[in-house]
């Protein structure tokens, strides 16, 4: 039988096939090879009893990320509330760097359009200029919910935001159902208030899995990205230091740099080329101490 691995407690790891979860433990070769199992992980396994089951083999991870550890996930939602608490834009970069350094589609949901100022929603709207899929949504008033709904169908989500900007809101609008759905799976593995230690990934009803997870508890930047790919992951600047005068220009100081000529006459927003920046001084002083 095939399945993926919804969550891990202790030796245990739960296992969805169809619609069933199935309890499982590792086949002893693996457990020999300390072979360690994540969510989102696609295994085979042997039925023991009605309920139970062996991971026999774990198939290659096409993604995986280590902080929270999760495997397979194809996109990253990033939830960013427009007020209370405000946007934190080099939050916001610094999570649409690490998505795209993993291969992850970026989804952004700006939240909480009922109180959202001008300002904010104007800012907004560059990242969509700039390329990114971005939807603006509010739980009170049923906005943005069923196309937020439209992009999560088959993927695997892993959610990323701060505290107080909704993504539980908007996870219990998208699914109202999904509270029995985390319960029905926290009372198997008998997790009670340590849940937020484990990654879990959650059913939706459009097909998809999202990863709720104890949240990115490291975002400083890899320590495997270097600072000439930084700029490769700024698609505004991608596409414009093709004109530069050096091909290896990293738009910080160097003669005939387009980028910080369109940073200049507004063709590019100031403060992600400042994000930009700061990013790369902070790759550069760990290329420096390693």
């Amino acid at each position: 039988m095939e399945g993926i691995v919804l969550s891990r407690y202790s030796s245990f790891y739960y296992v969805q096939s169809d619609n069933k979860i199935w309890e499982c433990r590792l086949r002893g070769k693996h457990r020999l090879k300390k072979a360690d199992v994540i969510a989102g992980d696609k295994v085979e396994f042997t039925r023991v009893n009605e309920n139970q089951g062996v991971i026999e083999n774990i198939k290659p991870r096409v993604t995986e990320l280590y902080r929270p550890a999760v495997a397979n996930v194809t996109q990253l939602l990033i939830v960013m509330s427009l007020k209370a608490p405000y946007p934190n834009w080099t939050l916001l970069d610094r999570l649409l760097v690490l998505g795209s350094y993993s291969n992850l589609k970026s989804l952004i949901a700006f939240n909480k359009t009922d109180i959202a100022d001008d300002n904010s929603v104007s800012l907004a709207n560059e990242y969509k200029k700039i390329g990114y899929t971005i939807v603006f949504t509010s739980v009170k008033e049923k906005k943005g919910i069923d196309e937020l709904q439209c992009f999560l169908n088959n993927e695997i989500t892993v959610l990323a935001g701060l505290s107080g900007v909704g993504k539980s809101s908007l996870i219990n609008a998208l699914e109202p159902e999904l509270s029995l759905k985390i319960g029905a799976v926290s009372s198997k593995v008998e997790i009670g208030k340590h849940t937020t230690r484990y990654v879990q990934l959650l059913p939706l009803s459009g097909g998809g899995l999202v990863a709720d997870t104890p949240g990115f508890s490291r975002l400083h930047l890899p320590m495997e990205l270097k600072r000439e790919e930084l700029r490769f992951l700024f698609p505004e600047i991608e596409r414009v230091q093709q004109n530069c005068k050096f091909s290896s220009c990293l738009h910080k100081q160097e003669p005939g740099c387009r980028v910080r000529e369109n940073v200049e006459s507004g063709l590019m927003p100031k403060w992600r080329y400042d994000n930009y920046l700061e990013f790369l001084e902070e790759i550069i002083a760990q290329e420096r101490k390693f």
